[in-house]
């Protein structure tokens, strides 16, 4: 059998994950079809942006996690969205949030290893309007929103 585990961790980054609708009634106690429509009513809401599976990343070979914390061009203030969304395209790149304080944008970084974070540095974070970078090293997470 072919090991497709690559593509399948890929997918499940970009939303290809859904709820357990049949476990969630069970739990509930009320019909699939209950569930379901909430689900679909929340979605058009816009209150479920998307599904996306949890990974233990040490696992899929992206155990080194990074903050970065950027200090942007003056030329870059007009428009902070488009500059954070251009980041956000990055596979590496799982959170991008735009703040105050000493720095406009803080990048949650997860690759392989060191040589991959500085491959990414080199790549991507010393692109034209960004002036200053910090990066913190993850030694180890024990909360965040889906990991307790």
């Amino acid at each position: 059998m072919r090991d497709i585990t690559a593509k399948l961790i890929s997918l499940f980054k970009e939303g290809y994950a859904t709820p357990q609708i049949a476990r969630i009634a069970k739990k509930l106690k009320v019909p699939s079809t209950t569930i379901h429509y909430n689900i679909k009513k929340l979605e058009k809401e816009g209150a479920i942006k998307r599904y996306k599976a949890v990974f233990n990343h040490k696992k899929i070979e992206q155990g080194f996690c990074a903050f970065v914390l950027i200090s942007i061009a003056v030329e870059e203030y007009s428009d902070p969205e488009k500059f954070a969304t251009e980041l956000a395209k990055h596979p590496e790149v799982e959170s991008v949030d735009i703040c105050t304080g000493d720095w406009e944008v803080i990048l949650k970084v997860h690759v392989k290893d060191q040589d991959e974070y500085y491959n990414f540095v080199k790549n991507v974070v010393s692109r034209k309007g960004i002036t200053k970078i910090i990066t913190l090293t993850s030694l180890k997470q024990l909360k965040s929103e889906f990991v307790t």
